[in-house]
């Protein structure tokens, strides 16, 4: 059994930070990728960023430069410090891994709960 577990969302003025984390647990053999989505009310969810067991980076063009995604391989956790929120960063922000469990030789796209972000006015 595999589990990732979000935690930092909350409420944040605009222009304020918040930082989210992401726990990996269980049987785990290795992780690729790892990422954050979002989803705000009555949209897709979308990639906001993500980011390879090498380290590299990739970011939605809305959040270049204001959000830093990062990882710790030995804590199996992903981050995602985010600067000058705005309301329009408001939804439910979800971690994605793609994990190789123990004694399987291949890897499977995991889902965390999700930890909703709210920024106001």
């Amino acid at each position: 059994q595999v589990q990732l577990v979000e935690s930092g969302g909350g409420l944040v003025q605009a222009g304020g930070s918040l930082r989210l984390s992401c726990a990996a647990s269980g049987s785990i053999f290795s992780i690729n990728a790892m990422g954050w989505y979002r989803q705000a009310p009555g949209k897709q969810r979308e990639l906001v960023a993500a980011i390879t067991s090498g380290g590299s980076t990739n970011y939605a063009a809305s959040v270049k430069g204001r959000f830093t995604i990062s990882r710790d391989n030995a804590k199996n956790t992903v981050y995602l410090q985010m600067h000058s929120l705005k309301p329009e960063d408001t939804a439910v922000y979800y971690c994605n891994a793609e994990i190789r469990r123990v004694g399987e030789w291949y890897g499977m796209d995991y889902w965390g709960k999700g930890t909703l972000v709210t920024v106001s006015s």
